[in-house]
């Protein structure tokens, strides 16, 4: 997998297009959530970098994600289909496929405009601080995946 870089104009907008080639009827080709909800489940990574909604994991529970989860997370290899996710990340209700669409465009612009300077170090919610290139790995392949599974 090709991880690009999320900082770059020209690829956030390759992202913004992909996402808006979406529609409120896109289909899954695996996987349950509706696209409104994976838009929405999309948002939460950058929830929890932009806005203190979500509750961060304990000493212990964050201790085991640095050590299980974080390589899987920010490494280049891509996810496989049907992973599995954390409970912050699992979408119940129902969400409004344009406003959820407006978000996720929203944190993709912000975090582009931001740069990757701006990331160098910063702290993340479950794996302590993160070099801008972990960030990116990690915004990146989430969204491509997501997106590969509505087919955009």
């Amino acid at each position: 997998m090709k991880i690009l870089n999320v900082f770059d104009k020209e690829v956030a907008n390759q992202l913004t297009n992909r996402i808006k080639q979406l529609t409120p009827e896109s289909k899954p080709l695996w996987g349950t959530m509706d696209v409104a909800k994976m838009i929405a489940h999309c948002n939460v990574t950058y929830e929890m970098v932009f806005d203190d909604i979500h509750q961060k994991p304990g000493t212990i529970q964050r201790f085991f994600l640095k050590l299980f989860v974080k390589k899987i997370v920010v490494s280049e290899l891509p996810y496989k289909k049907n992973s599995r996710t954390a409970p912050q990340f699992i979408i119940k209700s129902d969400k409004d496929f344009n406003t959820e669409l407006t978000r996720l465009i929203a944190y993709i612009e912000k975090c582009q405009q931001l740069g990757a300077t701006y990331f160098e170090g910063k702290e993340s919610h479950s794996f302590g601080p993160l070099t801008a290139q972990e960030w990116n790995n990690m915004f990146y392949k989430h969204l491509d995946h997501h997106l590969q599974q509505f087919g955009s």
